[in-house]
């Protein structure tokens, strides 16, 4: 079976974000002062051949604590779907 996982990587909210700052920043200096306290992460997408959803799960989580998040500076969630 193929799964699809749509995976978010964010700074830990103990954490100062620079980039989050900035655009918080930014948002001010365009007029948007509503716009408060951004935090600045990113969106990763890949595809798992498994043999079931939990095998699929299992890999993309084993992903996440290998190489797309730092556990020390931050944290993950992620869905999995399961394509046609």
């Amino acid at each position: 079976m193929r799964f699809k996982a749509e995976i978010d990587v964010m700074p830990l909210d103990a954490l100062l974000d620079p980039q989050g700052k900035a655009v918080t920043s930014s948002m001010q200096n365009i007029g948007l002062e509503e716009i408060s306290e951004v935090r600045v992460g990113r969106h990763v997408r890949l595809m798992v051949d498994a043999a079931s959803e939990g095998e699929a799960k299992s890999k993309v989580d084993e992903a996440c604590k290998k190489l797309l998040a730092n556990q020390i500076m931050e944290s993950y969630t992620f869905q999995i779907e399961e394509l046609s």
